[in-house]
């Protein structure tokens, strides 16, 4: 078998930096570079994480080392043996996925060892995604068109609503393609939401709750956004009783980080809501997040399996961008998306007129003390 390509510093440190510019899809980079995206999307997050470095203290000496710093070298190293043999013999693992991407050609340990603690075979390794056709792409931007007319169609309406338009697309391809997009039908079904395992699930506080008042409850969601060559995912958090967008987010990965980074900007912005409401996504239920929410001291409700209408305010605000704004536009690149978007979420916010509060914008309600007069019907 062919030994791997090895790749430069040089070259990783640009393709990490074109992924976290996203301007481009995971699968376009992965087309251009010749590179596995969760290859990518793993030098993207190591480049993330190591940024912190390049602003150590100027004059410090790395190579001075005291006898406390050495026993505390020498302490780390247990830890690590330990944890090693900890995840070699471990009776929960994460999923198959998430194990092929912990596997990296730039480790001290080789690829065979890292797959034998894992419990991996090597040769899961060498498998290479082509990633979606521009037939899986025309797909997918019909049922997420169906699916906000019918959002209780689950895969075989779907299957066989494509049918009916002449379209040979099985109901297996479109259940794959609905659970890429995050299409969950509103009916209940035994294990529609996708959490991780490991994470703690709150209860729902929302039922029998009057929401009166900006600020006392907020909300997320996370949707598919069509590109000409691919897709990315949109993040949005909005404040429950205005509708308003308080802050959004765009990314070619699913990791957590670009949802925090958009709580954070919320938090930072309005402070903090009395509770904030989510789905059980494996991205709203990530350390990460969660802390953020303890540490601004906001109580977190989640979303029981099957309840859709208890995020039905952001599923709103997805159906009217899309039909708006993104269907009418073929972005082309992350920042010609983010400028669409934003100027048309800036449009939602301060100059068009919730149906709710008759004439009134997202914004001047945000910003009212008083209860809007709402249309009559």
């Amino acid at each position: 078998m062919a030994k791997g390509k090895t790749h430069t510093p040089d070259f990783k440190a640009k393709v990490a930096l074109e992924a976290i510019r996203e301007e481009m899809t995971l699968a376009e980079l992965s087309k251009k570079y010749g590179v596995h995206p969760n290859q990518i999307s793993t030098w993207k997050r190591a480049a993330i994480e190591n940024m912190a470095t390049a602003f150590t203290r100027r004059g410090a000496d790395p190579g001075k080392v005291n006898e406390s710093g050495i026993d505390k070298l020498h302490s780390k190293i247990g830890q690590l043996v330990v944890e090693r043999d900890f995840l070699a013999n471990a009776s929960v693992q994460p999923a198959r996925d998430a194990r092929q991407e912990m596997v990296s050609k730039d480790h001290e340990l080789s690829q065979r060892r890292q797959c034998a603690l894992l419990q991996l075979s090597r040769s899961t390794l060498y498998y290479r995604p082509k990633g979606e056709s521009a037939e899986n792409l025309r797909f997918m931007e019909i049922i997420d068109k169906q699916f906000l007319e019918t959002p209780w169609y689950g895969s075989r309406h779907m299957a066989r609503h494509m049918k009916r338009r002449g379209h040979k697309c099985g109901r297996h391809r479109v259940r794959r393609l609905m659970r890429l997009m995050r299409l969950v039908p509103i009916y209940q079904e035994p294990n529609t939401s996708k959490k991780h395992p490991a994470h703690k699930i709150y209860p729902y506080l929302l039922k029998g709750l009057a929401i009166t008042r900006p600020n006392q409850v907020w909300c997320a969601d996370i949707t598919y956004i069509r590109m000409e060559r691919g897709f990315l995912y949109l993040v949005a958090i909005m404040d429950w009783y205005s509708r308003k967008v308080l802050a959004w987010r765009l990314s070619n990965t699913l990791e957590a980080d670009f949802c925090v980074a958009a709580l954070k900007e919320a938090l930072a912005t309005y402070g903090p809501p009395e509770i904030f409401n989510i789905d059980q996504g494996s991205q709203f239920t990530s350390s990460d997040w969660i802390d953020e929410l303890k540490e601004a001291k906001v109580t977190i409700s989640m979303d029981g399996k099957g309840r859709w209408i208890d995020n039905r305010m952001i599923e709103r605000l997805w159906r009217s961008l899309k039909y708006e704004c993104v269907y009418l536009r073929a972005f082309e690149t992350g920042s010609q998306a983010r400028e669409g978007i934003g100027r048309w979420l800036a449009y939602y916010n301060a100059e068009r007129p919730h149906s709710t509060y008759g004439i009134l914008t997202p914004d001047e309600v945000h910003a009212s003390k008083t209860e809007p007069m709402k249309m009559a019907a």
